[in-house]
C-alpha cells in the first residue's frame, strides 16, 4: 500500500487499512466537529459582534480602519478552516488524492505564509518599501 500524499495524514492511513473503520471514521468525524466547528462557532459569534460594534464608531476612517483589519483575519480564518473542515469531511466522500493533497498545502504551507504576508502589510515601513520596490503602484 502507498500513500499518495504530501504527508502522512491520518484519513490516508486509515482509507489503507486492510479491517473495517467504520469505527475510525465515525471518531474523527466527531474529533473534527467537536475541535472545528465548535471554535468555528465561537469565532463566528465573535466577529458579529466585532461587526456591531464597528457600526457604532462615528467616525468613517476608524470604520475602514477596524473593517480593513477585519477582513485580513477574516480571509485568513476562511482559507485556514475552510480548507481543514472540507479535507476532513470530504475523505470518505471522494478519494481523489490529488484534490486532497491540495487542500493539506493550503492549510499547512500557504496559509501560514500568507498569513506573514498579509500582516506585514499592515505594517508602513513594509508598504514604504514594497512602493519603492514597485514603483509607487501599490
Amino acid at each position: 500500500m502507498e500513500i499518495t500524499h504530501i504527508f502522512c495524514e491520518r484519513n490516508q492511513v486509515v482509507q489503507i487499512a486492510c479491517s473495517d473503520t467504520f469505527l475510525n471514521d465515525m471518531v474523527m468525524y466527531f474529533a473534527s466537529v467537536l475541535l472545528e466547528v465548535g471554535p468555528l462557532a465561537g469565532i463566528l459569534y465573535s466577529y458579529c459582534k466585532i461587526v456591531s460594534s464597528i457600526h457604532a464608531i462615528s467616525l468613517a476612517q476608524g470604520r475602514y480602519k477596524a473593517f480593513s483589519t477585519c477582513a485580513s483575519h477574516l480571509s485568513i480564518f476562511s482559507l485556514f478552516y475552510g480548507t481543514g473542515l472540507g479535507m476532513y469531511i470530504s475523505s470518505s466522500a471522494t478519494h481523489n488524492s490529488h484534490s486532497s493533497a491540495t487542500a493539506s498545502v493550503m492549510y499547512t504551507v500557504v496559509t501560514p505564509m500568507l498569513n506573514t504576508f498579509i500582516y506585514s502589510l499592515r505594517n508602513k515601513d513594509v508598504k514604504r518599501a514594497l512602493r519603492r520596490l514597485f514603483g509607487g503602484q501599490l
